[in-house]
């Protein structure tokens, strides 16, 4: 168990925000979180999980202890006629692990290509992109109970899978089952997720659709794309519209893309005919948020050193550098003057996707 005093915590968010931790404990095994929960300073203190920091916005320094997530671990757990079941570490990078189910011969999850962040955020979040939700590629998860030390494992119908979101973000009941874990759907600050198994499905078959990519299939002339080749694709159609955190600071499309009924879609058409609107199996509307800000001007645009990025007005991006980086304080300014624009032209709240600390 590795314990740092005073960490910086500016490497370990892709915004760049400069913020420290007062204690910062590097997780590289299941052991290190028992001897966290064994140890009679950092047990009682508050927790905070951290993992690749893609989807947090600090406001100031961490008073909590930062358990920063890197357990690391590929592997094939088991093999049937109908799925491979793959398991990963929580502290893995997401896109390797991608990378890797794909060289190893298991396709699956080649359309959430180049998503940032870490294997154990991915069902905290209900990650998805370009027709696939990580529930789509759920097995199960293990983790720990904070409060208890017990360890413990779920599947996808215990975790409450939704458009980005899961138990992991609602606040636990009281009440409790047999097994001592809260009984109400919600684990947020209660769990750390050790390790993810994906069931990837055979026969394979490829999720297209979404316009990018049947372009891109055209372009290519490919009527039946591999694995790799929409993996690839996906790869080339993120880096064109999104900008590199080790260059940009940022954490990935900053807000939900807000769902709406028919009626509503049609109020919102009859105003605004070019809105990027999308039927969704419920029978909801999902509206692109995107859209919805560069209607309202926002692209380009920045308060203090936080921006809109040029090329795709769903990112709030970094406009300083090191020491003269932007605050939180500064981003969710502009978040929130971007909520109040959208909801006055077109009646909507845009919710923000990354967790605010």
């Amino acid at each position: 168990m590795v314990v740092e005093k005073n960490a910086p915590l500016q490497p370990c968010n892709t915004f760049g925000i400069a913020a420290r931790a007062q204690t910062l404990v590097r997780v590289r095994s299941v052991d290190d979180l028992l001897a966290v929960l064994a140890d009679p300073e950092l047990a009682p203190a508050p927790k905070f999980v951290l993992g690749g920091g893609s989807n947090i916005i600090l406001t100031g320094d961490v008073k909590p202890v930062v358990l920063k997530m890197e357990i690391k671990g590929l592997r094939l757990v088991e093999e049937t006629p109908k799925a491979w079941i793959v398991e990963a570490g929580a502290g893995e990078v997401w896109h390797d692990a991608v990378a890797w189910t794909l060289a190893h011969g298991y396709p699956g999850l080649e359309n959430l290509a180049l998503i940032p962040g870490t294997v154990g955020a991915s069902p905290v979040q209900n990650i998805g992109a370009y027709g696939v939700e990580l529930q789509d590629r759920f097995e199960s998860l293990d983790a720990i109970d904070l409060a208890s030390g017990q360890s413990f494992s779920l599947d996808a119908a215990q975790c409450g899978f939704g458009y980005r979101d899961s138990v992991f973000k609602h606040a636990p009941s009281e009440a409790q089952d047999g097994s001592g874990l809260p009984r109400g759907m919600g684990l947020a600050g209660r769990a750390v997720i050790t390790h993810v198994r994906f069931r990837l499905p055979k026969p394979w078959k490829p999720v297209l659709g979404y316009l990018d990519l049947e372009r891109r299939r055209a372009e290519a002339g490919v009527e039946h794309p591999s694995a790799q080749q929409i993996f690839d694709w996906i790869c080339d159609i993120r880096r064109a519209k999104l900008p590199d955190p080790a260059v940009v600071g940022n954490a990935g499309s900053f807000f939900k893309n807000p769902t709406v009924s028919p009626d509503q879609c049609a109020d919102i058409i009859a105003r605004e005919p070019k809105i990027v609107h999308y039927p969704m199996p419920d029978g909801s509307i999902k509206l692109a948020a995107g859209w919805l800000i560069d209607a309202c001007g926002w692209k380009g645009k920045s308060i203090g050193k936080a921006g809109v990025y040029e090329k795709q007005a769903l990112v709030l991006v970094n406009r300083g550098r090191g020491a003269e980086s932007v605050t939180g304080g500064e981003v969710m300014t502009l978040a929130k003057a971007i909520q109040t624009s959208v909801y006055e032209r077109f009646g909507i709240r845009l919710e923000p996707e990354p967790v605010v600390v």
